[in-house]
């Protein structure tokens, strides 16, 4: 296994705060999970976190939320990022957090995923969810970033993030990322 300790990381992820699905119903959650999990990671790793955040919006409501999604991923839609990273040149390790939405990320992921070359970079992805995994999150990013190496991710359901960190603390024990 690689020392990925040594290589600078960022915790690139999207996170959906607000009106959320959790344990059979809607919650409003002060902060999204998949932040919590990247905020986690942050910590035990010191890397730079990255918010990949559309310019425009999802709607407040998880309903509407969630037919805006489909309909962003039937059509294969980019939508355009509010920010950008200036220097992803420097990181080796991008650790890609995300909520499963329709069994793979929200496609202002895959927007984030065309828009660098991440040729030589390890991607290292985590998902939030409420019952379905990782989806086909993972074939997704080997299509978009064929040139990168592609680590084993972690998914965690959403309703148990904020007891998730000896999963996490594990996972990144496992993929090399700790002591």
């Amino acid at each position: 296994m690689t020392n990925l300790k040594e290589d600078k990381c960022m915790i690139a992820y999207y996170s959906r705060a607000g009106n959320n699905y959790v344990s059979g119903k809607i919650v409003n959650l002060p902060v999204g999970n998949t932040k919590v999990v990247a905020d986690m990671i942050r910590e035990i790793t010191g890397g730079d976190v990255f918010s990949i955040d559309p310019v425009q919006s999802y709607p407040k409501d998880y309903s509407a939320t969630t037919n805006v999604a489909k309909k962003e991923l039937n059509e294969n839609a980019r939508p355009e990022l509010s920010s950008h990273v200036e220097n992803m040149e420097s990181y080796n390790v991008i650790f890609l957090g995300y909520p499963n939405w329709w069994g793979t990320m929200p496609m202002p992921v895959f927007t984030f995923l065309d828009e660098y070359d991440f040729s030589g970079k390890i991607i290292v992805p985590f998902c939030t969810h409420e019952g379905s995994g990782l989806g086909h999150s993972e074939k997704d990013i080997a299509k978009l970033c064929p040139k990168a190496t592609l680590l084993k991710g972690l998914d965690i359901h959403g309703s148990r993030v904020s007891a998730a960190k000896k999963d996490v603390t594990n996972w990144l024990s496992k993929i090399g990322m700790t002591e």
